[in-house]
């Protein structure tokens, strides 16, 4: 197919019958399942290969993945999630090996699993929920904290750690946070005074007072025996770093409960964000149809939710999809807010927008990582343990040897020079 925008880099392919053009191996089939849509037929499913030129994890191929694709005409967000449910726990409930699968799966607004989770797929097994506790540190002793809050766009946020209360606990979790790059973390944590009483013990306690310190207690429900930890600065800086600590704490502690699937969808994704050049791009997929449409995008770009959501499984994102945008008027605002011109669109996707002129029905659907899925059936925690020929860490198949250079002759047909490296 042709290169489009969809998150991940091309894998791209020369044409010897067009010298100088390229090919693109299909990200997913989100262009065509549209394109089936706007045809007339109103159901779709395909197991489909995809290819994505992404860096490697242990939950992620880097090279190509199968999906599970599914689409659907004249369908809101709740219509897809009724179709895509029996699915998966139907899957769940034959393959997991007799662990518990909850048929409640909650839906968590993307703003809030940030603040509560540190993550947008977060692994629900774990009790544990940060929350914001900025109020108790502005204009306190802690030095620190307090000139933080000075400054716009911060915040405070506390991890609970119930039944971590001791020193020893502490310095262990420090320990986690410089691996992660910190110079470390606050912490307080709750044992019985001489006087028998509950008292609060810590660096933080000491600066901030007893008045304080037990506001926060009682906010987040702590007693004897237990602990708090404290991240602070823009969310945005330290809201992963404090997710990885959240899910430490939980397996630490033994309060994250093994064999069972917890689901949740996680819903009202934002349509945009902003670069580190500080330009305005999509942070998720630019074919969702924005929440308020036209409307919604004549304000503040960073506020735009968009018809997007996500499942996610013990910490694991199984299902990604969307309402898609299907009016061009709203498409080619949408992507002109993302520094997409008009005639930038018309040549990257004419197709789906000569399609949508001719009247597109409302549609929607999702995908579902079906490595990632069998995966988790598996009880594995690298995703080249359930793919057949799996590559390495850097992207190679060692077996076949690829990438491999091309011969001179193959190079001289598709009108190709290589340059030497740098």
């Amino acid at each position: 197919t042709a290169s489009s925008p969809e998150g991940a880099r091309d894998f791209l392919v020369p044409s010897r019958l067009h010298p100088g053009k390229f090919y693109a191996l299909p990200q997913a089939p989100q262009q065509f399942k549209q394109l089936i849509m706007v045809a007339g037929f109103d159901r779709y499913f395909q197991i489909a290969p995809c290819f994505r030129d992404e860096d490697p994890r242990a939950d992620r191929s880097p090279t190509d993945f199968y999906q599970l694709d599914v689409e659907m005409s004249f369908v809101e967000q709740e219509d897809v999630f009724k179709a895509i449910q029996p699915v998966i726990q139907g899957l769940f409930e034959e393959f997991g090996k007799g662990r518990p699968v909850e048929a409640d799966w909650p839906r968590i607004p993307y703003a809030e699993s940030m603040l509560k989770y540190g993550s947008d797929k977060p692994d629900l097994r774990n009790p544990i929920e940060m929350q914001v506790v900025s109020d108790h540190f502005r204009g306190s002793g802690f030095a620190i904290f307090a000139k933080l809050l000075e400054q716009d766009g911060t915040e405070i946020r506390a991890i609970p750690a119930p039944t971590g209360g001791s020193r020893k606990f502490a310095d262990r979790m420090n320990a986690f946070a410089q691996k992660e790059g910190l110079p470390g973390m606050g912490y307080i944590f709750w044992r019985q005074g001489e006087d028998g009483q509950t008292e609060a013990a810590g660096p933080i306690a000491k600066n901030i007072g007893p008045e304080r310190t037990e506001a926060i207690r009682r906010q987040l429900g702590l007693g004897e025996g237990d602990a708090a930890f404290f991240l602070g600065g823009k969310p945005e800086a330290f809201e992963a770093v404090a997710g990885r600590a959240r899910n430490e704490i939980g397996r630490e502690l033994g309060l994250t409960v093994e064999d069972q699937f917890k689901f949740a969808w996680i819903v009202d994704f934002p349509m945009y964000e902003k670069t580190d050049e500080g330009k305005i791009d999509f942070s998720h997929n630019p074919f969702s149809m924005p929440q308020g449409g036209l409307e919604a995008l004549n304000g503040d770009p960073l506020a735009v939710k968009g018809f997007q959501y996500d499942l996610a499984c013990n910490g694991y994102e199984l299902v990604s999809g969307a309402i898609r945008n299907h009016k061009p008027e709203i498409m080619f605002k949408a992507f002109e807010l993302a520094g997409y011109p008009a005639s930038e669109v018309e040549k990257r996707f004419g197709g789906m927008v000569k399609a949508f002129r001719f009247g597109a029905p409302p549609h929607g659907g999702c995908a579902a990582g079906i490595d990632r899925i069998v995966m988790l059936l598996a009880d594995e925690q690298n995703i080249r343990e359930v793919i057949m020929f799996p590559m390495n860490q850097r992207a190679e198949d060692l077996m076949m040897g690829a990438p491999s250079e091309p011969a001179n002759d193959q190079l001289r047909d598709l009108r190709l020079r290589v340059l030497p490296k740098e």
